[in-house]
């Protein structure tokens, strides 16, 4: 039998954003403090002397895979809709300025989505075993966040 374990990392980074049809305070550019959740599922590997015996996966790698998919890009960049042509216009006209085009408004439930998606294949059989991005929760304050889960794939019995 073998069995599943879940190990889960801690991110943080800041973004600005709006939601330009809301009907209330988010319309305005404003920004949050993300807090980032990150559940790895898979084997704990046992390989005798290695540095990762006993480990899904070390969390420095994580945070390092993470930090250089997702977090450099999106900690202090402005977070857009493609459709938000007045503000992207604007945006675009200075020089230099960290802007991330999105394809979907940036709702905490849609930046969810997308950072899954941008981080699931990252992770996915990565060091070369079982290993799968499980779960994603991304806070946009202490008490508002959005989850995204994925079923565990178990791998094949011989």
């Amino acid at each position: 039998m073998s069995k599943q374990v879940s190990i889960t990392r801690r991110l943080e980074f800041d973004s600005g954003h709006r939601i330009p049809n809301h009907c209330g305070q988010c319309r305005n550019i404003h920004g949050h403090r993300y807090r980032l959740d990150l559940t790895l599922s898979g084997e704990v590997l046992h390989r005798e002397g290695a540095s990762d015996d006993g480990m899904i996966l070390d969390f420095g790698d994580i945070k390092s895979l993470a930090q250089e998919h997702l977090v450099s890009k999106w900690d202090h960049a402005f977070l857009i809709y493609r459709g938000d042509t007045a503000l992207l216009n604007f945006l675009q006209s200075m020089e230099g300025h960290k802007t991330v085009v999105l394809d979907a408004i940036p709702t905490v439930e849609n930046l969810a989505q997308i950072a899954f998606d941008m981080l699931a294949p990252v992770f996915k059989d990565c060091f070369g075993h079982h290993l799968q991005l499980t779960r994603l929760v991304l806070f946009e304050t202490p008490n508002c966040w959005a989850e995204v889960t994925a079923t565990v794939a178990l791998p094949a019995q011989d």
